[in-house]
């Protein structure tokens, strides 16, 4: 079988990254560069958002739910030590290595932008990410570059047919399919957590989104018909038995995970 890849990434802003592209007074203390972007931002967009550019995104933790032929494996990549630079060769070196179909929400609206920026600043390589039938003929017609192409699958895109006004939170549909959606944290308390040390918090809820976006990849699956409802049932049963083995060895967000997600 083709091993599916969940993703999903949190960022911070890159404070060093806006002393240098914006030309912010070096001796400022991150804190402090972050709050006068943060105003510029809303002064550029007329009060509207204060959310930075791709590019001035600092990745922080990328989770990975990966279904293949051995079951499961959900977790975060790295380590709360490793450099961004280093998170980022790990995602694209799984793609290297198992040319997975990819699944995302979002992914390519921000996370897959974001991840390419990070990796031009960073030196990555990522040939099979960026091959386009060049050197194999199977990715001239679908690639993981293409909009419409299915080796990515932004299921926040396919779902609204392409039109950002029908866009679902992926917070509110998951728990529409009774699903637990988003646990202990959303993404605008990421850099305030971050600041505070709570690494091991983001990388947590972090994986908890890959786990509500494989759910309603597999709802997907069984609404196109590629999952009879007895293959849809038995993969959601395997994924729950995952993640209760994960939680009695010590997780403690996914026992609250599991906790809010009714067996029926």
């Amino acid at each position: 079988m083709t091993p599916t890849l969940v993703f999903d990434i949190e960022t911070i802003p890159d404070a060093q990254g806006l002393r240098s592209a914006w030309g912010i007074d070096p001796a400022l203390p991150d804190d402090e560069v972050v709050e006068l972007a943060f105003a510029r931002q809303l002064e550029k967009t007329d009060g509207r958002s204060d959310f930075l550019p791709h590019h001035l995104h600092k990745v922080v933790a990328i989770a990975c739910l990966m279904h293949d032929a051995r079951g499961f494996h959900v977790k975060c990549l790295g380590t709360p030590e490793d450099s961004e630079g280093k998170l980022v060769q790990q995602f694209f070196g799984l793609i290297d290595r198992f040319t997975p179909q990819l699944v995302s929400w979002n992914g390519g609206g921000f996370d897959l932008q974001v991840l390419h920026y990070r990796g031009l600043i960073h030196g990555v390589q990522a040939p099979r990410y960026w091959e386009s039938g060049d050197e194999d003929r199977d990715f001239k017609w679908n690639n993981y570059l293409s909009r419409y192409h299915t080796r990515h699958l932004d299921l926040m895109d396919q779902l609204a047919l392409f039109t950002p006004r029908a866009n679902a939170p992926l917070d509110e549909l998951a728990r529409l399919c009774g699903f637990p959606g988003k646990m202990g944290m959303d993404g605008s308390q990421v850099w305030p957590a971050f600041r505070e040390g709570r690494i091991g918090e983001i990388r947590d809820y972090c994986e908890t989104d890959v786990a509500n976006t494989w759910l309603v990849f597999a709802r997907f699956q069984l609404m196109r018909g590629l999952f009879t409802p007895d293959r849809y049932a038995a993969e959601v049963a395997a994924l729950r038995r995952t993640l209760a083995a994960l939680a009695d060895g010590g997780a403690a967000h996914w026992r609250e995970f599991l906790d809010a997600w009714p067996q029926s």
